[in-house]
């Protein structure tokens, strides 16, 4: 049989993750929620399914691995609602199967470390019910699940460079507030690094060396692109969205040392300076 990667919810990071299997001569089945997106995934080798609607079981009978990166809406995981017991009779059919959660699991931590062995107490709505969401595919017996906790994304398309660019970018100050952050393209390695080397069960916090305050990232992507450095707001009397105040509830930094001792992986962006030294030169080198 194939390799064949079956992604739920076939978004920025499982992207990533198709760029590397293609040319290795694997068979990608993507969802998407949006026809305007067929066309493009199929021009980038996806074999794209409208879902929730397309009969999902060919593409189950097909697949030797999973991989789900759909959020979970207010009816819970949208994959185990609609496919728990397909997924389930077929538990010995998968090599790997991985399932895409958050740092946001382990809750606030007041800026100190945190590993894989820290225990889960999530605050915010989105934190509790990846935790739930973890909890509900751990509980299918037999199915060779690896949960990847990624910490804040970045990466092509998803950088701090616009909004300086614009004049929108804040640098928004809370005492104490540091965040983990990945690139997108050091999730992709790791996600691949453990299809080669499955270990049901383990879950793996994602993120680079360099856990560091938000605002340290605006002042860098400024000095960057030679622009003044955006205005200190503090935290307290900041106008923000409910959706972006509650990023700055909880505060912690994460360790990453088992996708490096387990897996092997050495990260292509340690931290968010060569990160975002890596974007510009890109942009830059695109025009």
């Amino acid at each position: 049989m194939e390799n064949t990667l079956l992604s739920f919810g076939h978004g920025y990071s499982a992207k990533a993750l198709s760029r590397l299997l293609l040319p290795q001569d694997w068979r990608v089945i993507g969802t998407t929620r949006s026809e305007d997106k067929l066309a493009s995934l199929m021009q980038s080798g996806i074999e794209p399914r409208i879902w929730p609607g397309a009969d999902m079981t060919p593409a189950l009978n097909a697949a030797t691995h999973i991989l789900v990166s759909a959020s979970p809406d207010d009816d819970g995981d949208p994959v185990l609602a609609a496919l728990r017991d397909e997924i389930a009779a077929r538990a010995d059919q998968f090599a790997w199967v991985g399932y895409l959660s958050t740092t946001g699991v382990y809750g606030d931590h007041d800026g100190d470390w945190v590993d894989e062995s820290t225990p889960l107490t999530p605050t915010t709505k989105r934190g509790k019910a990846r935790a739930d969401a973890e909890a509900q595919w751990a509980a299918i017996p037999g199915l060779p699940l690896h949960i990847f906790r990624l910490a804040g994304i970045y990466g092509p398309g998803r950088g701090p460079f616009s909004k300086v660019r614009n004049g929108t970018a804040r640098r928004i100050i809370k005492q104490g507030q540091v965040f983990s952050r990945t690139h997108v393209s050091d999730i992709a390695r790791v996600l691949e690094a453990s299809i080669r080397k499955p270990n049901p069960g383990a879950a793996y916090n994602v993120c680079d060396d360099d856990p560091a305050p938000p605002q340290d990232v605006i002042a860098y992507a400024a000095e960057l692109l030679g622009l003044p450095v955006p205005e200190a707001v503090d935290f307290e009397s900041a106008d923000m969205s409910p959706m972006a105040r509650s990023f700055y509830a909880e505060s912690k930094k994460v360790r990453n040392d088992r996708i490096k001792d387990e897996l092997g992986v050495r990260l292509l962006f340690p931290d968010y300076r060569s990160g975002l030294q890596a974007l510009l030169a890109a942009e830059e080198s695109a025009g």
